[in-house]
């Protein structure tokens, strides 16, 4: 056999055996990047933003771990609602074609339900809990994974939750006029929604995500879905997490003219990042607040609203911007901003993104509020993971129980 065969072979087999995901509203990837180290292949990434867009493109394009989606993915830079998964798909369409999907995921649009805005729910443009519906219609995946604030949850909602739930497995909502209805339902079992607490799976980070799971009523029927356990008892800590990262910034000036200055400033961090997880042990650590990454209209580089700055100060972290990186910081002279502030330093976007869950080599396109905006906004990546691992589960069950039927 000639090795291009092989690489073929080894190609397909590939193709055969992997379970297969497209994401809507894929942001800077970190849904995208949990599930894949869950185990899942992107057929498909969906993304308005071009920022985000470009972002998915460099990594992809640029690591190894991402061979395959480098050959099999489609990202695409369009609208969801205009999305059209039988004609956009050109690297993926044969084997979406011939597998069918294993699982549909989006985190769609947060505004709507978000403490943060008006909370509009269904009557806010942004909602596109409607289109996900739609797309789980015409795509018929085995599994369906939805994100969202945990705002969603709040008494409020319960009568849109009531229509999401009815959509996918039927039965009754309440409609507009307080009346109820019925819907017969795509033909899937909900999981129900359930708030899950980034910190439990070693986000250094308060960031609680309303989730829901669904399951194609042939692939669940005689199984059970379980939700992912807490993979850690004890909260991350932001002093454990960011030293390493806060260290590597201070040292090119631990020498010279900042010297002094430079060893006071990161001793004064580090001791007010330890003395906060101190004091906060066994009531959750000393855990950054929830990254705000804003919107287009709204929202800028900083840490969030007064209350969040407040929350970093405790840390001794400035929230009153976003640092250059190293390099920027080094070519600018913006030490006295970035590093030596009376508040203490601001966060660069790499240290946002390692608050979130990133892995370190993801990179992010775009100037520093596009990047920022793209981390602030993303599901951290330990927690997709954890989901896509529990739904996986449910997928090899179902797989296994069908081989042996056939």
């Amino acid at each position: 056999m000639t090795h291009t065969k092989e690489t073929e072979r080894a190609r397909s087999e590939a193709a055969e055996s992997e379970f297969t995901s497209i994401e809507i509203c894929a942001g800077a990837g970190g849904q995208a990047v949990g599930l894949h180290q869950a185990g899942f292949r992107h057929l498909a990434l969906v993304e308005i933003d071009q920022h985000a867009v470009a972002t998915l493109e460099l990594n992809i394009n640029d690591h190894e771990v991402w061979a395959w989606e480098r050959e099999h993915c489609d990202i695409l830079s369009a609208d969801v609602k205009k999305f059209d998964p039988h004609n956009d798909l050109s690297k993926s369409a044969d084997l979406l074609k011939g597998r069918g999907l294993d699982l549909l995921a989006g985190g769609v649009p947060c505004p709507p339900f978000s403490h943060a805005g008006k909370q509009l729910g269904k009557d806010d443009e942004r909602d596109l809990f409607p289109r996900m519906l739609e797309l789980v219609r015409d795509l018929n995946p085995r599994a369906v994974m939805i994100e969202n604030v945990r705002g969603i949850m709040d008494p409020k909602f319960s009568d849109y939750r009531d229509w999401i739930k009815a959509m996918l497995q039927g039965g009754e909502y309440r409609g507009d006029d307080g009346h109820l209805a019925y819907e017969r339902g795509l033909g899937y079992s909900v999981a129900e929604w359930k708030v899950l607490e980034a910190s439990d799976f070693g986000v250094p980070q308060l960031r609680p995500r309303a989730v829901l799971v669904a399951f194609r009523n042939d692939i669940i029927k005689d199984l059970k879905y379980e939700w992912p356990t807490a993979t850690h008892e004890d909260p991350v800590s932001v002093a454990a997490s960011l030293e390493p990262s806060m260290r590597e910034r201070f040292e090119p000036y631990f020498e010279g003219v900042h010297a002094e200055t430079a060893h006071a400033a990161f001793d004064r961090w580090l001791k007010k990042a330890r003395d906060r997880d101190t004091e906060l042990k066994g009531k959750g650590g000393g855990i950054a607040p929830t990254l705000v990454g804003g919107s287009k209209k709204h929202g800028g580089a900083d840490l969030g609203p007064s209350r969040a700055k407040a929350a970093w100060k405790l840390l001794g972290v400035s929230g009153m911007g976003v640092a250059n990186d190293i390099e920027t910081c080094a070519k600018k002279q913006t030490e006295d901003r970035d590093l030596f502030g009376p508040d203490g330093p601001m966060l660069t976007v790499r240290q946002a993104a390692i608050v979130q869950g990133f892995p370190p080599e993801w990179d992010f396109s775009g100037g520093k509020t596009a990047q920022y905006r793209q981390v602030g906004n993303a599901f951290p990546p330990p927690v997709a993971k954890a989901v896509g691992k529990s739904i996986i589960d449910v997928l090899k069950a179902a797989r296994e129980r069908d081989q042996k039927k056939s």
